[in-house]
């Protein structure tokens, strides 16, 4: 088995390591004989997106410029993006990407920067940013059922999508209704850095197995031994918890 893996746009888009996340797919894929093409897209890139043969995209977070400018870019290939997330394309967007893909998103100044309007997601910036790690009991129904990651933005997202989960401890989409990022079919956006998928590896493996079962006649992954990778979670999950 195969997987085509996209990075987007890394070198504008990648507070707080979000690139950690492509390395941790990498890795939880090898360790499982599944063989990784990694690609890379950006602005000026050689590399034709061709959706069709392209398993798993990953977006970092930035600032409201870098996102801008992604989100101009993306708009050339709007139609082709969301044929293939309805079609059970695999992507995980990170923080100002997951802004990126709703339909408005207001700065502190009031102006409205471009978006994909792709999802019925409004979000405006407040002066106050909301920061700090983050606890979240997840709604897809993994174990361990807790994420932690670290959140910093100015913006507050509403919409009415499942959520990644709840809050626990942190802020989330917009610290009124404790909601924390957005599901839709096999696309998750998440406010979560820290990179987020090392810090929640079952996570890692639900991004893997979703986009495996959208290619091959999959219904589980070979269980590996997460005895540090989930010693790890635990003592961000227990130092949240003040236990």
């Amino acid at each position: 088995m195969e997987l085509n893996i996209m990075d987007m746009y890394s070198d504008i888009l990648n507070v707080y390591g979000d690139i950690g996340n492509l390395t941790c797919i990498n890795e939880r894929c090898k360790w499982r004989g599944i063989e990784v093409n990694n690609k890379s897209f950006s602005i000026g890139s050689n590399e034709k997106l061709d959706f069709d043969n392209i398993d798993m995209i990953l977006i970092g977070g930035g600032s409201d410029k870098g996102q801008s400018v992604v989100s101009e870019d993306l708009l050339k290939h709007r139609s082709e993006l969301e044929n293939y997330l309805n079609n059970g394309g695999v992507l995980l967007a990170i923080c100002g990407s997951y802004q990126m893909f709703g339909n408005n998103y207001h700065d502190i100044d009031g102006e409205n920067i471009q978006c994909l309007e792709m999802f019925d997601i409004e979000t405006h910036a407040e002066s106050n940013r909301l920061i700090g790690n983050i606890l979240v009991e997840n709604s897809i129904g993994l174990t361990p059922k807790t994420l932690v990651g670290f959140e910093n933005h100015a913006g507050r997202t509403y919409h009415n999508y499942n959520p990644l989960g709840e809050v626990k401890v942190g802020h989330g989409n917009n610290d009124e209704n404790k909601y924390e990022g957005m599901v839709y079919k096999n696309f998750i956006g998440t406010y979560l850095h820290g990179p987020f998928l090392p810090k929640n590896p079952h996570i890692a493996d639900y991004i893997i197995l979703n986009a495996l079962k959208n290619k091959y006649e999959v219904e589980k992954l070979t269980s590996l031994d997460d005895t540090i990778e989930i010693n790890a979670h635990n003592s961000m999950v227990n130092k949240l918890l003040n236990i």
